[in-house]
């Protein structure tokens, strides 16, 4: 699972949408789902995990345990 996947599971889990968190902190449109190919900014993923309520640390072993369960 990339970083991507991991805040969109979670923010699913949150009834929020990749187009609302992007929305509410004012990020550009698309910005969370170039995660998929790359890496954040520190201080952006910040703010994704705490409006999602969660740890940068979470999202990424989120992201890694699914890598490592394929």
């Amino acid at each position: 699972m990339s970083l991507y996947s991991a805040v969109k599971d979670v923010a699913f889990k949150n009834g929020k949408s990749i187009y609302q968190i992007e929305h509410d902190l004012h990020l550009s449109n698309g910005n969370i789902s170039k995660w998929n190919k790359s890496m954040p900014r520190a201080d952006v993923l910040q703010d994704v995990a705490d409006y999602l309520g969660v740890t940068t640390q979470f999202l990424f072993k989120l992201a890694r345990e699914d890598r490592e369960e394929k």
